[in-house]
């Protein structure tokens, strides 16, 4: 059951990868959740680098948060990644939501990456 939940997920984040690419001027926010952590990068897919990286394991995020992989900790992650492109001039994305639906902690993120201060 697993697998095929997995395999799904999958499938739609290669659907959707194959429309929506980041650009120097416009990267890529690409969000990866585990059960106990939430994951976010921004992304250059013509250079192939990554410019700007937060997750829940990050000191910022768990000195606030006594667990990792809930709500709150998937909005911090948005605040923090958004605070982190705004040193690094980055104020415009496009939103990869890596196949998962947008509720829960993937709209949070986004939320948090909203209240931050980037635009999707």
């Amino acid at each position: 059951m697993v697998v095929k939940k997995e395999l799904a997920r999958e499938k739609r984040h290669r659907r959707v990868k194959k429309k929506i690419l980041g650009t120097p001027k416009r990267p890529r926010l690409v969000v990866f959740r585990s059960l106990n952590h939430f994951y976010a990068q921004i992304i250059d897919d013509l250079s192939g680098k990554t410019l700007v990286s937060a997750s829940s394991l990050s000191p910022k995020i768990k000195e606030k948060n006594e667990k990792s992989g809930n709500i709150k900790a998937a909005y911090a992650v948005g605040e923090l990644l958004a605070q982190e492109a705004r040193k690094k001039k980055i104020d415009s994305i496009v939103f990869d939501r890596g196949g998962y639906k947008y509720h829960g902690r993937v709209k949070a993120l986004a939320e948090g990456a909203r209240k931050g201060g980037l635009k999707f």
